[in-house]
């Protein structure tokens, strides 16, 4: 812990295999929650959340809706947590290499012994691994220091994108983590439908993509950025947009998928005096990039001021 920026150093390389194992648990756990939460646009009811305790699903329904439960991995106790609304608790422990595999058969018993009857497509989603999660054993990583220091860091996030998104007064979606690539997101829309994807596309990008956005994120790197950053991007990308200025300098556009993101990593944040206000500026000018090259009406979708009560 950097006790003096009071935010904890983070690295993806090196911590590859954690952050993996890490990433196929709450795979696991996010398509239970696809499988049997009710749809919402731009899939939304398919996310995991920041919580006091780690990383949670949320409540989610079950025996025709008249029960809920959800899926907790305890980032203070190091385990996977199922709690029901009818007072049923079960656990167990993420230490002492539990692998992909055994994280699934685990969860699995305790879904059947709570009568939680759900079926999922038991295979890693965009993460090129092409076998079931019941197979999965060279995954066995789960790392307790790195663990909760990413979470350390979703929390603070999470805390200043929620700031962020209370500016904004056009539809938004929660801030919520994604997990088929482990992105913390929150996202705004101008109200405005977006062009027709090709016939072609994935049937997730064509819901989410159905209407003009920009989103912002971080995430904890991947093979094409081997760093933890934050990011935002604007759909469909307007042309120029790469030519706005960024806050702070650090800032840069880069191409991704064929179009321009804004990029500013957590290693250049740590630099920074303000922290908050730091990401904040990042966050106001990806907007306003966006925003006033896609012709939003940026005025119109500003909160006002409230008269005090």
């Amino acid at each position: 812990m950097n006790r003096s920026l009071k935010l904890p150093l983070l690295s993806y390389k090196g911590n590859e295999q954690k952050k993996m194992t890490l990433h196929l648990f709450l795979q696991i756990m996010g398509k239970i929650r696809l499988t049997l939460t009710p749809r919402k646009n731009h899939w939304w009811y398919v996310t995991e959340y920041v919580s006091t305790k780690g990383i949670t699903t949320g409540p989610i329904p079950y025996n025709k809706g008249m029960d809920t439960f959800d899926m907790t991995i305890n980032v203070h106790q190091h385990q996977l947590e199922v709690s029901t609304s009818k007072g049923e608790f079960a656990s167990f422990s993420l230490l002492n290499g539990t692998s992909v595999a055994n994280f699934y058969k685990q969860l699995s018993e305790i879904l059947k012994r709570f009568d939680i009857v759900v079926s999922i497509l038991d295979k890693p989603y965009d993460v090129k691994i092409d076998k079931p999660f019941g197979e999965i054993t060279e995954y066995h990583h789960y790392e307790e220091a790195y663990t909760k220091d990413f979470w350390l860091i979703l929390l603070w996030v999470d805390g200043v994108f929620k700031e962020f998104s209370g500016r904004f007064y056009g539809k938004t979606c929660p801030v919520h983590l994604y997990w088929h690539s482990m992105d913390l997101a929150v996202t705004r829309f101008s109200g405005k439908k977006a062009p027709a994807m090709p016939a072609e596309a994935r049937i997730s990008d064509k819901d989410a993509y159905s209407h003009e956005c920009i989103s912002f994120g971080f995430w904890g790197g991947d093979e094409n950025m081997p760093e933890p950053a934050f990011y935002s991007y604007t759909y469909p990308s307007p042309e120029g947009i790469n030519q706005e200025p960024l806050l702070p300098p650090a800032a840069q556009w880069v191409q991704s998928n064929g179009s321009p993101m804004a990029i500013f990593t957590y290693n250049d944040l740590l630099k920074a005096a303000g922290l908050r206000s730091t990401l904040l500026d990042f966050l106001e000018s990806a907007y306003i990039a966006g925003a006033k090259k896609a012709n939003w009406d940026i005025k119109a979708l500003t909160v006002p001021e409230l008269d005090k009560i």
